[in-house]
C-alpha cells in the first residue's frame, strides 16, 4: 500500500509539473513559427531554460518519492556552453529520466531523436515539437520499394532538425539501438553482446554531417540497472534503489571529416560504433560482477 502510494503521488507530480509547464512551452513554439529569426532564438533559449526548470522540479521529485540514488562512475568535466553528442544503451523509459536527471545543469538541454508516431502524445507531444525534439520517420526496405519517392526523406529530416542547432550549445541525444532492449530482441538481431542489441550508426553519421563540424565529443553513456530493468511504474513506486551510469568522453574530430555516403566512411563509421559497443559490453559484464561480488 505504501509503495503504491508513493507510485500516485509521484505520477501526480510529474503530471502537474507537465501541465503547467507544457502550455507555455507550446505557445512559444507557435511564436517560433513567425519567419523572424532573431525572435526565434531568442525563444529557443528561453525555452531550453524553461525546460531546465521542469527537469529540475521533475528531479525532486524523483528524490521525494523515489528514493533513487544515482552513481555516476568517471563523470568528465562538462560544460553547458559546449555541444555535445550523447548515446547510450536503452533498456526502459527510466533511461530517459536517469539522463536527464544526471546532466541537468551540466550540459546543454537533452534533445532526444524520437519516433514520428510520438508526436501524437497528448500534451508532451506539442512540447517535444516546441522544443524542438527531432522526429524520425523509418521507412522499411519494402516500404522504400514500393515508394521510392521517399528514398532519404529520414536524412532529409535529420538535417533540418539538426539545422535549428547551430546557433546556441544543444546536447544531440540519440539511442543508436534504435529500441529497447529485451533478451527476444537480443536472441532475433542475433546481437554479439549479451545485454546490448546491435547499434546504428545512421542517426550519429546524419548528426554529425548536418552539424557541419559543431559536435565535437561524445558523451558515451552506460546506464545499469542493479536490481533488474525497471518499468516506469517500479521506479515511480520506489523499487529502484539504486542505477549506476558510467560516462565517458570521446572525441569526435576524426568522424567530422567522413562522408557516409561513401562505402569505406560507412564502414569506419560502423566499425568506429561497434568498438564502443564492445566495450560497454564489458563494462556492463564488470558492473555485474562487482554486484555478484558485494552479494557473495
Amino acid at each position: 500500500m505504501l509503495s503504491t502510494l508513493r507510485g500516485v503521488l509521484s505520477f501526480l507530480g510529474y503530471l502537474f509539473n507537465t501541465l503547467f509547464w507544457a502550455p507555455w512551452v507550446v505557445l512559444l513554439g507557435l511564436l517560433k513559427l513567425l519567419p523572424i529569426q532573431p525572435l526565434r532564438r531568442v525563444c529557443s533559449g528561453i525555452l531550453d531554460r524553461m525546460a531546465t526548470a521542469w527537469i529540475s522540479i521533475n528531479n525532486l521529485n524523483q528524490r521525494l518519492l523515489s528514493g533513487t540514488k544515482v552513481i555516476a562512475h568517471k563523470l568528465p568535466e562538462l560544460s553547458p556552453k559546449q555541444w555535445y553528442l550523447v548515446v547510450a544503451n536503452h533498456q526502459s523509459w527510466v533511461d530517459i529520466l536517469m539522463l536527464q536527471r544526471l546532466f541537468n545543469h551540466k550540459i546543454p538541454f537533452l534533445k532526444f531523436f524520437l519516433k514520428w508516431e510520438l508526436i501524437y502524445v497528448p500534451v508532451l507531444g506539442l512540447a517535444w515539437w516546441a522544443l524542438d525534439f527531432p522526429f524520425m520517420r523509418r521507412y522499411s526496405k519494402s516500404f522504400l520499394a514500393k515508394y521510392p519517392h521517399l528514398k532519404g526523406k529520414d536524412q532529409e529530416t535529420t538535417r533540418k532538425a539538426c539545422e535549428k542547432f547551430h546557433h546556441q550549445p544543444v546536447s544531440v541525444m540519440n539511442f543508436v539501438e534504435g529500441t529497447r532492449f529485451t533478451p527476444i530482441k537480443q536472441q532475433k538481431q542475433n546481437s554479439p553482446y549479451p545485454s546490448l542489441l546491435k547499434p546504428k550508426v545512421g542517426g550519429v553519421a546524419l548528426s554529425l554531417d548536418a552539424m557541419n563540424g559543431k559536435l565535437q565529443r561524445l558523451l558515451d553513456v552506460t546506464i545499469y540497472y542493479p536490481n533488474g530493468v525497471p518499468s516506469f511504474w517500479d521506479f515511480l513506486c520506489g523499487r529502484v534503489p539504486k542505477v549506476e551510469m558510467v560516462v565517458e568522453e570521446r572525441c569526435l574530430k576524426d568522424l567530422n571529416g567522413l562522408n557516409y555516403e561513401k562505402r569505406e566512411d560507412k564502414a569506419a563509421y560502423q566499425s568506429w560504433l561497434n568498438q564502443i559497443w564492445q566495450q560497454k559490453a564489458g563494462k556492463l559484464a564488470d558492473l555485474e560482477h562487482q554486484r555478484n561480488t558485494a552479494q557473495d
